[in-house]
């Protein structure tokens, strides 16, 4: 996106600006009337538009399409141009986002001034939307299982529409992550991402929080709204917010503009809405506790963040991911892991999900001894108990089993970890416990675990068959 866009209805103005820019280095695009113009921006967004604002036989002129411009394409720098101007035009280009304003005929040098520090501007705003990019992709946006390149995948469709998306699963599994991850690759990545996180904000404050206030002695105090204008505003755990705020928010979306608390005049905004949710919100409909009209508008496209438990595989990415990132930020040392601490990792239950496995990571590096890889005896509830050092402490159930019993059961148990840290991978599973693929299906039958396989190397579910009395 390095080109310069002009629109301008007279030939031989929008001929003579290109000719100035061409000459100096800029690559440069020329458009004659509104629908060309957006054709041009559709086809490839420029890297700066000069605009008239009077174009003659369009559908729109330069204000409606500065107007559409600053919604769809917010980061690119608008400069107006016009053989009519006035102060009020300029005042009205600059507040519907303008960047600068010249009026015809215009000088040469003043042109080039302009344009070199809007192209200055465009290149600095292109670089903050990659590394944006860069940073969220770089972060917990990583992973390899199906569940997870499912939910890439989902999220990836969406990115490029402003429909509401309502994002589901258990604390700490990312939904945070993945409504940046849809801002960032977004047309709105160049504007605010601001969140609400509803069950931090006291009931009373929610409207003043949300829309803003005005006061005498304050003037204006713009709300959250507001802030994310051109951007995205995203319901943390929407479920909290009081069913008084739902109405007015139904409004908000409805008619997408609002009243600060004090004041008089209508605040138009253009938003995009990202909710989430740990939450089943039908039954929160069904307890009063929840708008079904505002459930149906911001339910549009319901996308499900899995567990960590649903992605086992990605665990030692995520893991050392995050002991490269407090490596780079908090200094703490750049340690590796040893295989059984990474099966460990893999077997573990974690309710928190990947916030959780991060506080993990975080603590063992905090505490550890700083050399070495970290091996399973650092994790949560692996230290060796008992005399033995690292001796396995039999469960009293276990215990009192005649000795090929317990076999079975422990067998049965451990394939079953396996398979569940593989994904239901039957091959996988079979490689990493040394067993020919055949001869895994054999054991798991006869321990009364039924597999249905896909194919060798497909996704198996597992099922456990409850022993008949």
């Amino acid at each position: 996106m390095s080109s310069i866009l002009i629109v301008d209805d007279e030939k031989d103005i929008r001929d003579l600006i290109g000719d100035i820019l061409s000459d100096e280095g800029y690559a440069v695009r020329l458009a004659g009337n509104s629908d060309d113009c957006i054709a041009e921006i559709n086809t490839e967004p420029p890297a700066l538009m000069i605009l008239d604002i009077w174009l003659k036989d369009s559908r729109m002129d330069g204000i409606d399409i500065l107007k559409k411009v600053k919604r769809d394409n917010p980061d690119i720098p608008v400069v107006i141009i016009s053989g009519h101007g006035n102060i009020e035009i300029a005042v009205a280009a600059i507040k519907q986002g303008a960047y600068d304003f010249i009026e015809k005929p215009f000088n040469i040098d003043q042109l080039m001034v302009v344009v070199g520090r809007a192209m200055e501007t465009s290149r600095l705003r292109r670089e903050n939307v990659e590394l944006r990019r860069r940073d969220v992709t770089a972060a917990e946006m990583l992973g390899s299982s199906p569940g997870f390149k499912a939910l890439k995948s989902q999220l990836e469709k969406v990115t490029k529409s402003n429909a509401r998306v309502m994002l589901t699963g258990p604390a700490g599994s990312g939904k945070e992550m993945a409504a940046r991850f849809i801002h960032a690759h977004s047309n709105r990545a160049a504007a605010p991402f601001v969140t609400v996180t509803s069950a931090t904000i006291e009931p009373e404050r929610m409207e003043e929080v949300l829309f803003g206030r005005e006061t005498a002695d304050r003037g204006v105090e713009k709300g959250l709204l507001e802030q994310a204008h051109g951007g995205v505003i995203y319901f943390d755990e929407v479920a909290d917010m009081p069913v008084g705020t739902q109405s007015k928010i139904l409004r908000v979306l409805t008619e997408q503009q609002f009243t600060r608390a004090g004041g008089a005049d209508k605040v138009r905004v253009d938003l995009r809405v990202i909710s989430s949710t740990t939450r089943d919100l039908r039954a929160e409909i069904g307890l009063g506790r929840f708008r079904q009209e505002l459930y149906d508008r911001l339910n549009v496209v319901p996308i499900a963040v899995p567990s960590l438990e649903e992605r086992r595989e990605d665990i030692p990415e995520l893991t050392r991911h995050f002991i490269d990132h407090f490596h780079r930020t908090q200094g703490l040392p750049q340690r590796s892991l040893t295989t059984e601490a990474e099966a460990m990792l893999q077997t573990m239950s974690w309710p928190g999900n990947v916030r959780q496995l991060r506080n993990v990571i975080e603590r063992i590096l905090i505490l550890g001894d700083g050399t070495g890889s970290i091996e399973a005896r650092e994790l949560p509830g692996q230290e060796p108990t008992g005399e033995g050092g690292g001796r396995l402490v039999l469960g009293g159930a276990m215990a009192t089993m005649p000795l090929r019993e317990a076999r079975e059961v422990f067998e049965r148990e451990y394939l079953l970890t396996q398979i569940n840290r593989f994904g239901g991978n039957i091959s996988r599973t079979a490689n990493f416990v040394g067993m020919e693929r055949s001869a895994l299906h054999r054991k798991l039958k006869s321990l009364g675990v039924v597999s249905t396989g896909k194919g060798n190397g497909g996704a198996a579910e597992i099922e456990a068959e409850e022993e008949a009395d």
